[in-house]
């Protein structure tokens, strides 16, 4: 019997956890359509993602020490060395040998994660050369951060054109196309297929308006003011000033909820939750994050493609802030094309202050957010499937 996986699909989170949430919902995409998946993560365990059926295999973890993604650290918060990417590496190829996928899909790699190479070089050598050779796919985002450095962009097409075989990017091109961020896009184009954006929000967002559950104002959310702020690493700031913001806001008077992401140091989260008022209720990031939207009055949150999904499915006013730290530009050229379509008001992180995030809720108020617009495409994980179905299936042929 043939007991080969369908899909190797390797994820590596290094700051937020926005990465390891889209790599599950194509790994669940996958399962429900019937390939057989292997989950491949290296970064910090993330609590309360769902798996279904999919296999998952936990790398030693790493992250990076800080935005800039110079040092990667392992689980003790020591750089890692020689003998820890060995380690690594042969441990993903160990992976690799059991489960023979039929296909290996990298999640940012080679247009991110270079620091990665040590082991991914590897595994991709390993299937291009196995007998049958793996098909090697990269999963992307809507947005690359294309480095300043023209010879590292040079390495990414030439890795990319000499070694994969596809390039799912995870957006629509009526709002972003490939090259409005990589102009050298044209070397990868005849194995780039655009798949909509890969988000569960708008399934999550019917799901909870078809439900009987009240909505009444005894419910979480119901007319409050979500504060949210991805997995929490560089979101202490914008925190802090929402409760800055709110006496100054329209919505002084209503209750707000400042949603705290796993990844924020505990001193902060004792210190944010200290100087909150009573009828401001701080607590970690919930399961439940959708159907809060759909019973509130206003998000505040960075500009994460997953949670800008969230709010867009939601059709809740959304205030966005975009993180711009290090050498990251993705968030908020992402906000800044939605904000040209009255989808969300953006404030920019470089003036945030209280006035400012203030003036924002006003403006968002006003705009309405985006129920009653022209839709996006929110089924990029099923048509992910279905497409590479559909060239496995030209293979085997």
């Amino acid at each position: 019997m043939n007991t080969r996986a369908d899909v190797l699909l390797y994820v590596q989170h290094l700051l937020g956890i926005g990465h390891i949430r889209r790599a599950a919902v194509l790994a669940r995409a996958f399962h429900r359509a019937g390939l057989k998946v292997v989950f491949v993560t290296g970064g910090l365990p993330v609590g309360g993602l769902e798996f279904g059926g999919v296999e998952v295999v936990q790398l030693p973890p790493a992250r990076a020490q800080d935005d800039r993604f110079a040092v990667i650290l392992d689980a003790s918060d020591r750089p890692i060395d020689e003998a820890w990417r060995a380690r690594r590496r042969d441990l993903l190829l160990e992976v690799y040998r059991r489960t023979c996928p039929r296909m290996v899909m990298t999640e940012l790699y080679p247009f991110g994660r270079r620091k990665m190479r040590f082991e991914l070089d590897p595994l991709i050598e390993a299937a291009r050369t196995d007998d049958p050779p793996a098909l090697i796919a990269c999963s992307l985002r809507d947005i690359v951060n294309r480095p300043g450095d023209a010879g590292k962009t040079a390495w990414m097409v030439d890795r990319f054109t000499r070694q994969f075989d596809l390039l799912y990017v995870h957006g629509e091109p009526r709002l972003f196309r490939l090259e409005d961020c990589f102009p050298e896009s044209p070397a990868v184009a005849e194995r780039l297929h655009y798949t909509g954006y890969v988000t569960e929000a708008a399934q999550a967002v019917a799901a909870a308006r078809a439900s009987r559950v009240d909505t009444g104002p005894g419910q979480p959310g119901s007319g409050e003011v979500i504060v949210s702020a991805g997995g929490g690493a560089v979101g202490a700031a914008l925190l802090r000033c929402a409760l800055a913001a709110r006496s100054l806001s329209p919505l002084a008077e209503v209750p707000w909820r400042l949603l705290i992401g796993p990844n924020l140091p505990e001193p902060d989260f004792r210190a944010i939750a200290a100087a909150a008022p009573a009828d401001v209720t701080v607590e970690y990031a919930r399961s439940d994050f959708v159907q809060l939207l759909t019973r509130a009055r206003l998000s505040i949150s960075q500009g994460g493609y997953n949670t800008l999904m969230e709010v867009l499915a939601s059709g809740v006013p959304g205030v966005v802030v975009p993180f711009a730290g290090g050498a990251e530009t993705e968030q908020a050229q992402r906000a800044q094309v939605l904000a040209a379509q009255n989808f969300i008001t953006v404030v920019d992180e470089a003036r945030l202050d209280p006035a400012q995030l203030a003036a924002g809720i006003e403006r968002a108020l006003a705009q309405g957010g985006a129920r009653g617009k022209a839709p996006l495409r929110m089924d990029g994980a099923e048509e992910t499937a279905r497409h590479l179905i559909a060239r496995l299936k030209e293979v085997a042929a």
